[in-house]
């Protein structure tokens, strides 16, 4: 078990005088699957009163509005949260058991169809269809798909963007978690395996000393259904493990961005983020 502070900064500053904003954040992490948040908050400036909720996927949003003429908006979060590791479940269901499960339950729906982010290019579902019509099941073609993905792009900040979808990131052959967690996401929903977003952080130092805090950032990796869901880390290869705190699930980014919004206001504005994340325990 691992306990981590974590603190998210985040918001905009503007070229001018902002005269309203109207905004939603997903960036307070929730007890669930290992993990147990013991503190949150979110601190907002200008200060403003929010509406709190659960949304669709089961995330927890902060929804607000500033009336009040502002230059600038940021958005604090600190978390502290026990992670346990996860055991991965036994994923024993076959091609045909999948599929009569998949056809009867709703829950699947959504995570079966392709979106603007996720739809791969033909040779990324070509690379699916083909672990996938290996022997094995579709756990197992999960993870190889996963893992070929994840292998193939190259972890480079800086040449994609939050709009930069699958096919792009792929033609380029590089990215970040996000890019490649969508590819993840389009090769498996292609071979017929449901699979979701998720959004979170992932402590970047396996060995950091209690105490010490590292300099994060945002993370992003998949969960896929095969008999029950099983998360995967495919832009680093490895299952979630104590070291990934949670924060939401949905089909792609757009359902899971830590913070969104319109203003009535200039047209400029700049985006700034810093995460820290320091081990406790």
């Amino acid at each position: 078990m691992s306990r981590m502070r974590i603190r998210h900064k985040t918001g905009f500053t503007y070229a001018g005088e902002v005269t309203a904003s109207y905004n939603e954040a997903r960036m307070l992490p929730a007890s669930a699957d290992g993990q147990l948040v013991l503190y949150s908050h979110l601190d907002v400036s200008p200060v403003s009163n929010a509406h709190n909720y659960v949304d669709y996927w089961g995330t927890r949003v902060s929804s607000f509005d500033i009336l009040a003429p502002h230059r600038e908006l940021a958005l604090t979060a600190e978390s502290v949260v026990e992670v346990r590791p996860r055991r991965q479940p036994t994923e024993t269901l076959g091609w045909d058991e999948l599929s009569a499960v998949v056809e009867t339950a709703t829950e699947f729906i959504d995570h079966l169809g392709q979106t603007a982010r996720t739809r791969p290019p033909a040779e990324v579902e070509d690379l699916a269809r083909s672990v996938a019509g290996t022997p094995g099941t579709p756990g197992e073609a999960a993870l190889a798909i996963c893992t070929a993905v994840g292998e193939a792009v190259e972890y480079m900040p800086g040449v994609t963007g939050v709009s930069t979808t699958a096919a792009e990131a792929w033609e380029q052959r590089r990215g970040v978690c996000q890019d490649i967690t969508h590819l993840a996401l389009g090769a498996l929903r292609s071979v017929g395996i449901p699979a979701r977003y998720v959004s979170g952080y992932l402590h970047p130092r396996p060995n950091a000393a209690i105490g010490e805090t590292i300099t994060g950032e945002s993370h992003a990796w998949v969960e896929w259904y095969a008999g029950s869901w099983r998360g995967f880390d495919p832009t680093n290869l490895i299952d979630i493990g104590d070291r990934h705190v949670m924060v939401g699930r949905g089909r792609d980014y757009s359902d899971v961005a830590p913070l969104r919004g319109v203003y009535d206001g200039p047209h400029s504005s700049q985006l700034f983020v810093s995460v820290e994340i320091t081990r406790e325990a």
